[in-house]
């Protein structure tokens, strides 16, 4: 299989079979899913950390959402320089 080929929803959906993703939700609308020990820890202050990864509408989305938020992405990505 040339994963290169594949369409996001085909993507999304071996990610959510082989269990290494939720369904997308909503940061704003939904919240970010979280265990019960994971709430019970945010609403007494801790700061667990929840990894998050931005789906993107479009190409021109990805573009203005990184242009807008390089440093923070560059900072995060494993693939620095591998990928468009």
């Amino acid at each position: 299989m040339d994963i290169m080929m594949l369409d996001f929803e085909q993507w999304l959906e071996i990610g959510m079979r082989a269990g290494f993703v939720s369904p997308p939700v909503c940061h704003t609308h939904d919240g970010v899913p979280m265990s019960i020990t994971e709430e019970a820890d945010f609403m007494e202050g801790q700061d667990p950390c929840l990894h998050v990864m931005r789906c993107y509408e479009s190409k021109e989305m990805k573009e203005a959402v990184e242009a807008n938020s390089f440093a923070i992405i560059e900072m995060r990505n494993p693939f620095r320089g591998e990928l468009n």
